[in-house]
């Protein structure tokens, strides 16, 4: 089951990154948390983002469509970050999470955890013909991934290559 894993934004983080002690040692204590994730083989994806103050939102009302700039009041709706995990259920998911260092030192951090859909969830609801599109979708994902982790194999090569010289 894959779930995805919301970082919830306070204002401390909306402020954006600040160097200081605090900082270094979450990085620290999340870099370790992110390895045993790692070595469990759960985390698919995750990545910080930045304030919302460097955000857009598109609104749809009808056929109209309007561009928002942020940054955006409503904190408390925000997201500062998130990861992609594959796990067997939400109760795995669960414990992972209660395991996860505050995201937010010195803040109240929040983790939200929601399962996704997957193509089996729509039967019925979906022609055969999208199904083909959502696997052809998957499969073109499954190949870009591939590919990224024989490019970063290729870029270790050498500096091992000259380690045993």
């Amino acid at each position: 089951m894959k779930v995805l894993v919301f970082v919830k934004a306070t204002p401390k983080s909306e402020k954006g990154l600040v160097f200081d002690e605090q900082t270094k040692q979450s990085f620290a204590a999340m870099g370790k948390f992110n390895d045993e994730l790692i070595k469990a083989g759960l985390i698919q994806d995750g990545d910080g983002l930045k304030p919302s103050s460097f955000a857009k939102r598109v609104h749809f009302s009808g056929e109209h469509v309007s561009v928002v700039d942020g940054p955006f009041a409503e904190t408390k709706e925000l997201v500062a970050g998130y990861w992609v995990w594959n796990v067997k259920s939400m109760d795995e998911a669960m414990e992972w999470a209660k395991r996860c260092p505050n995201p937010m030192p010195g803040d109240e951090g929040v983790l939200e955890i929601r399962p996704t859909f997957a193509v089996e969830d729509f039967a019925g609801l979906i022609s055969d013909e999208h199904k083909a599109q959502y696997q052809k979708m998957a499969k073109a994902k499954a190949k870009v991934k591939a590919k990224a982790r024989t490019k970063a194999r290729a870029k270790r090569k050498p500096a091992r290559a000259k380690a045993k010289k």
